[in-house]
């Protein structure tokens, strides 16, 4: 989960000092409360990848921001558990 990017960025800008030629991040989960996105504009992170879990706006989902759908996964599971299927197998 990312809310106000703050740790994150931290992190990001100890791994660049420590020699790291890129650094990417993902997350289940961005929130981007407070300064979150221009803390991620202005770091050193090349992307940022999360879910739509957390709807995040359009007009935010450009930069180093990109969103990916969970729609999918989630069709998937609900046809899999409808069939009394392994749920385990679609991570396999």
């Amino acid at each position: 989960m990312i809310d106000t990017a703050g740790s994150l960025v931290a992190a990001a800008s100890t791994l660049k000092a420590k020699g790291a030629a890129e650094v990417y991040a993902c997350a289940t989960h961005g929130l981007f409360s407070g300064p979150a996105y221009e803390r991620l504009e202005n770091s050193c992170i090349e992307e940022v990848v999360v879910t739509n879990a957390v709807p995040v706006p359009l007009a935010r989902q450009t930069g180093k921001i990109k969103v990916l759908s969970i729609a999918p996964l989630f069709a998937q599971t609900i046809n899999v558990v409808y069939n009394n299927g392994s749920i385990g197998k679609l991570f396999e």
